[in-house]
């Protein structure tokens, strides 16, 4: 099944509630929340606060929750109790890598690894096996509304070459079109911002995503 994740990076923050709502009306699979600490990345953004109160009006919609922290480790605890069904943190990060995937997994969440532009996918192949998901930044993490990087595609092909049978996931400048190579590439999950808080019509987007499902 291919995912599709509006991030909540690109809502409209005075009035984010409706429009989640208009997206899962229109399809969306679930809500991608980035959480960022101003030092992994130069930005700051959401907390567990948001979490919760995503739990608390939308109960049964899918929170997969991006850690771009340094010490992703003395939040994991935090972000479980709050209402993440899936909890991601970066081949990059500080601390035990291995051991905070155990622990999300032991915390009966998804477990994801996330990897920069920069970083190969050799990184991580040692861990793979503890991953439920990976997620290939096809931008620079940090800000909303950049370029896609086509290049990053290849990590989705290597990834799958090796052998991961999890989800795949591509985050950074995906839209109607870029959403081709990446799903052709082999990901079955896709991270989307500014092209659908921004759209007129969500739904004929989500549509024409969900179509490319053949491809897999």
């Amino acid at each position: 099944m291919l995912d599709i994740l509006p991030s909540l990076l690109a809502a409209d923050l005075m009035d984010m509630g409706s429009g989640i709502e208009r997206l899962l009306a229109a399809g969306a699979d679930g809500l991608h929340v980035d959480v960022m600490d101003g030092h992994f990345v130069p930005n700051l953004s959401f907390g567990p606060a948001l979490c919760t109160a995503l739990r608390k009006r939308f109960p049964y919609t899918y929170q997969d929750v991006h850690l771009m922290l340094s010490q992703p480790e003395r939040y994991i605890d935090t972000f479980a109790k709050a209402g993440a069904d899936a909890i991601t943190i970066h081949a990059e990060c500080e601390g035990d890598v291995s051991g905070m995937l155990l622990h999300i997994r032991d915390l009966h969440l998804k477990a994801g690894l996330s990897l920069k532009p920069g970083t190969p996918v050799e990184a991580i192949a040692d861990k793979l096996f503890m991953c439920d998901l990976i997620l290939i930044m096809t931008v620079e993490p940090g800000f909303g509304g950049q370029k896609f990087m086509p290049d990053m595609t290849q990590k989705i092909r290597l990834l799958r070459s090796l052998g991961f049978q999890g989800k795949i996931m591509t985050d950074g400048g995906v839209n109607a079109e870029t959403a081709v190579p990446c799903v052709e590439a082999g990901a079955d999950a896709l991270v989307m911002g500014t092209a659908l808080f921004g759209s007129d019509d969500p739904a004929a987007v989500i549509d024409r995503i969900h179509a490319l499902e053949k491809n897999i």
